[in-house]
């Protein structure tokens, strides 16, 4: 390239557009220097920077949803940014949205609970912005070495996250398993990774759609790309928590705090969602018969697998934070039964469930970290007669279970319709058996999870409470926190069509691939 002024004029100007349709990710960037720099200057840990996180969140959150929404100027323009590597699409900002939406509820909840206290804050809130930075890189890949890009930088602070709570063997154990096996994922990927590539002479999505469109239509999809896509996707099913491969996600969130949990359980579903999604889109609109006959079984059936073994293995246990993990881990089940249907608006339907995800999952996990926080205790047995400690917290933590399990009018029940919705409509217009199966298998694993979490329910407002210990008071801001994401799941549950219809205009099904054909 010959670097003339009028080149990098260019160059400049088309890298500064690049910057401001990804605001949001700067401004993450930004607090995290800002936390950094401040404890360099503080030279104290006697300051907690939970207040400069807090800001960091909302001005990020802010300066995604005053384009997003078109409050004061348009939305960026759709396409390619940073020479194709990334993506701007309605899809993408609708998960990052998410996503800052769920950093700045999670920054409001670490406040509550005072965890980190102020010697930890700044490490603490650098791996959680970190984290969130790698989710969103993940939602907007355009290319495969971004995606592995992305998934590390969500991954490594995961890791320490997960182990963050000093002294504690659950915590250390949990953060060591996570390590190995999520070593184990990224070496498969990035080995399936540079076999795609090797196949295709490149790892840009917009290049893999075209070849792969290609050799559908001569009717023949070349084996080392097949190979490479199955241990893709072996590393997206293990970031989304789903069997086989699933064994690290209860222990790690048994020893981690509830607030990484909910980090966890959230951010990095929702982030593993939309990945799993674009990358199976691209594949269908590339070669829709080789998809439904190979690709949808497989995804359906690991749907299948994940649903039925998570609620089962969740009747078994006694710690909330082990149960909730299980119970994720069948939701990633729901979840792949949408991405099973591959292009027949699919995506729609996993942007609802995603929005309803975040709130009920989010505050039950909310609800135990301020139980932890105030009893001491993560165990089902510490919730016992919770009513007559916190009647407001009972309520809040009562909703967000009832619309976990999926009943009317909360938004769970809304995300679930949608989910088995699309499962019935793409049963009827391929006349898949699959798919009937698959409808059959999620609405009996639907009530098969009302047995615990109504136990739950049960626990918390019929059982008598320990008499070891007196309840202690806990704290009006900390119930009034859960009780703001119950009114939230209500009123998403009443009034959803709005949100169905944002879900529609942000959906991949009526969209392709973005980025020019290029290495």
């Amino acid at each position: 390239m010959n670097f003339t002024p009028e080149a990098v004029s260019t160059l400049q100007s088309t890298v500064m557009v690049d910057l401001r349709r990804f605001t949001p990710e700067l401004v993450l960037i930004g607090t995290i220097l800002a936390v950094l720099l401040l404890r360099m200057v503080l030279k104290s840990n006697r300051f907690h920077l939970g207040t400069i996180a807090l800001s960091g969140a909302m001005i990020a959150l802010l300066s995604w949803a005053v384009p997003a929404l078109g409050l004061l100027w348009p939305a960026p323009e759709r396409g390619p940014a940073f020479g194709a590597l990334l993506v701007v699409d309605p899809f993408g900002s609708f998960l990052r949205g998410l996503l800052l939406a769920f950093l700045l509820l999670a920054v409001v909840l670490t406040r509550l609970t005072n965890r980190p206290d102020e010697e930890d804050s700044a490490d603490f809130y650098v791996l959680l912005f970190g984290a969130v930075l790698g989710l969103m890189v993940m939602t907007t890949s355009n290319h495969l070495l971004m995606v592995i890009v992305g998934i590390e930088m969500a991954s490594l602070p995961g890791y320490v996250l997960a182990g963050f709570r000093k002294g504690q063997r659950r915590a250390a154990e949990g953060s060591l398993k996570y390590v190995l096996f999520g070593a184990a994922a990224a070496a498969i990927m990035v080995y399936g990774i540079s076999l795609i590539a090797s196949a295709y002479g490149s790892a840009s999505l917009p290049t893999i759609l075209t070849k792969l469109t290609a050799e559908a239509n001569a009717g023949t999809i070349s084996p080392l790309a097949s190979v490479g896509g199955l241990l893709l996707l072996v590393g997206l099913l293990f970031k989304l928590g789903a069997v086989p491969f699933h064994l690290w996600l209860p222990d790690v969130f048994e020893g981690a705090g509830a607030e990484v949990g909910a980090m966890l359980a959230v951010a990095s579903k929702i982030a593993a969602a939309g990945l799993l999604m674009r990358l199976v889109h691209t594949v269908s609109v590339a070669a829709p018969q080789q998809s439904f006959a190979v690709l949808a079984p497989t995804l359906a059936v690991a749907a299948m697998l994940t649903m039925t073994l998570g609620n089962l293995a969740a009747y078994r246990q006694t710690n909330l934070k082990r149960l909730l993990g299980y119970s994720t881990i069948a939701h990633a089940g729901y979840i792949l039964a949408a991405i099973a249907c591959l292009g027949n608006e699919a995506s729609s339907a996993i942007l609802v469930y995603l929005s309803g995800y975040l709130l009920m999952n989010l505050g039950a996990f909310a609800a135990v970290a301020i139980v932890e926080a105030a009893n001491g205790t993560d165990t089902v047995a510490g919730i016992r007669g919770l009513w007559k400690q916190s009647p407001g917290l009972t309520i809040g933590f009562a909703v967000c279970i009832a619309s976990l399990l999926g009943l009317p009018p909360f938004a769970g029940f809304v995300a679930k319709f949608q989910i088995f919705r699309e499962v019935c409509r793409t049963a009827t217009e391929t006349g898949g058996t699959v798919y009937l199966v698959l409808f059959g298998v999620a609405l009996l694993n639907a009530i098969l999870s009302a047995g615990y979490y109504l136990s739950l329910i049960r626990t918390l407002f019929l059982d008598e409470p320990s008499e070891a210990e007196p309840a202690k008071p806990i704290a009006g801001g900390a119930v009034g926190f859960v009780l703001f994401l119950a009114v939230l799941l209500t009123m998403l549950g009443l009034a959803w069509g709005q949100l169905a219809e944002a879900a529609k205009a942000a959906g991949l099904h009526a969209q392709t691939t973005w980025g020019p054909i290029s290495r």
